[in-house]
């Protein structure tokens, strides 16, 4: 009697920012479409979502860890790489904003920004980057934001560090053509996430506002990552349309129209 053929392993990808949102509805995506999972959030709410995710006949493994500090990226990338698999596909979606006007808000919240948007995405694009060209192939997605390509005013260093981001991944996409690498902008709008109220926006004209659901942006996200597209604008037709209009529009009267967005009060 023959022994039953051994399945072979399913790919392994990585998603940060998972717990909630649009890194939720990424994780559910990849394990839909047939790949295990290690995910990343810094709350316990991360452990909810493993026992969702793993519902679904997905391999799970959980980091909660911050990601603001070297050790938590160090921490994460080490379960990454535990089971000698090779990273098929990373979601680099952890991210953190504030609302607010800069002279106003505290320093300690600005630089977490800066430390979680952009110090965390380089550190585990290097280490993914790295050992996705060793492999000759991988799929990366970078969640970005329409923010990126508007100044920022009451949000000036959550728009800055999008921006950041923004230019960071396309850079790297003329780096690695032709690597067999891949890496994807997702440029959302607002999103109807816990990002206003994290961020202390909901008295302003955009955290009171209509906003698109995370799991259409998450899938609009994953099919352009997964054929290699360089960017998708994640959500409806209002997103889009603010996305069209920043191309043509100049940065001052970008940040004039951002005012009246996200300054405090902005609701009423």
């Amino acid at each position: 009697m023959s022994a039953s053929p051994i399945a072979a392993p399913k790919p392994l990808a990585a998603v940060t920012g998972a717990s909630s949102g649009i890194g939720l509805e990424l994780a559910r995506l990849f394990a839909a479409n047939g790949f295990d999972l290690v995910i990343n959030a810094e709350d316990a709410a991360l452990h909810e979502a493993a026992e969702e995710l793993r519902g679904s006949g997905a391999a799970v493994r959980v980091v909660q860890a911050d990601l603001r500090a070297p050790d938590g990226v160090t921490e994460l990338y080490d379960e990454i790489r535990a089971d000698g698999r090779p990273l098929a596909a990373i979601a680099l979606n952890a991210g953190v904003g504030q609302g607010g006007a800069f002279v106003e808000t505290d320093l300690g919240h600005d630089l977490e920004i800066i430390e979680l948007n952009i110090l965390s995405t380089v550190r585990l694009a290097k280490l993914a980057l790295r050992d996705m060209l060793d492999a000759g192939q991988g799929r990366v997605l970078v969640t970005s934001s329409i923010a990126a390509e508007m100044p920022g005013s009451f949000q000036a260093t959550y728009n800055a560090s999008k921006s950041f981001l923004q230019s960071f991944t396309t850079a790297l996409q003329d780096e690695l053509k032709d690597t067999g690498v891949t890496l994807t902008s997702l440029m959302p709008g607002p999103t109807d996430t816990e990002f206003f109220a994290r961020a202390r926006m909901l008295d302003t004209a955009v955290g009171r506002g209509k906003k698109d659901d995370p799991a259409q942006v998450a899938e609009q996200g994953f099919a352009a990552m997964m054929a290699g597209e360089a960017r998708a604008v994640g959500g409806g037709l209002a997103t889009k349309v603010q996305e069209a209009a920043s191309k043509v529009l100049p940065d001052k009267v970008k940040a004039a129209l951002h005012r009246r967005m996200a300054q405090p009060g902005s609701d009423s």
